[in-house]
């Protein structure tokens, strides 16, 4: 196919020329590990990805800093960011974090830092909100406690905790690959008792693909836990 010289060096819509002074500027943005495998593999668990961390955006938005507790590669984290000025991520994963650091885009920086949540607090325990998508599943029910503790301990007196996990129901139909290293996977109202013991509010709601919504949890393939006024 031929393409005369114009195409080759400028947009026929000329608003479309920012994208190529972005990508002389700084280059094209990438993803992460985990992202850009899910690109990969299958493509539409993004959708899902970036929806989970939209409405979590959405529901901090106003706090002036959050704690995302195993944050992975971080890829969609910049949507919390987009809410929040001052924001940190932590994951337990070495290699994850020096992802994270290596993507790292000016306009959209946050802290990152190596941190095992079984091993206490994030220092300085005052942040306005914690979010955690997609890591409690992979925490045994014997250090559930002591997860939570811990992420409760790192918020300040009025902070808001948001948890993301698969529903329980969910795991007959999930994939071998997704079903990996799920080792507590448990129904709405029991994350509701569990949390219920480090909050006085307790609100869940169930998702389906890319759609949050109140229907029934048995029927969902996600769980939101939004939890404010700690004991």
């Amino acid at each position: 196919m031929h393409m005369n010289s114009e195409s080759q060096s400028s947009h026929k819509e000329k608003q479309y020329n920012s994208c190529l002074e972005l990508k002389d500027k700084q280059g094209l943005s990438q993803m992460g590990l985990m992202s850009s495998w899910a690109w990969h593999d299958d493509p539409k668990r993004l959708t899902w990805l970036l929806s989970r961390y939209k409405f979590t955006s959405k529901m901090l938005s106003g706090c002036e800093s959050a704690l995302e507790v195993g944050c992975a590669d971080a890829f969609a984290t910049r949507i919390v960011r987009q809410e929040v000025p001052h924001l940190k991520v932590v994951d337990f994963d070495p290699l994850f974090i020096k992802d994270v650091c290596e993507r790292m885009d000016p306009k959209w920086s946050f802290d990152a830092e190596v941190h095992n949540m079984l091993e206490g607090p994030v220092s300085p325990c005052n942040f306005d909100a914690v979010f955690s998508l997609d890591v409690i599943e992979h925490i045994h029910s014997e250090h559930e406690d002591l997860f939570i503790k811990n992420m409760v301990k790192s918020l300040q007196t009025n902070g808001v905790m948001i948890i993301g996990t698969p529903s329980k129901e969910s795991q007959h139909y999930a994939s071998s690959h997704s079903k990996e290293g799920h080792v507590n996977c448990k129904s709405a109202p029991d994350w509701k008792v569990l949390l219920n013991k480090y909050f006085h509010n307790v609100f869940y709601f169930s998702m389906n693909d890319e759609v949050i919504h109140t229907g029934y949890h048995k029927m969902a393939q996600y769980l939101f836990m939004l939890c404010t006024n700690k004991k």
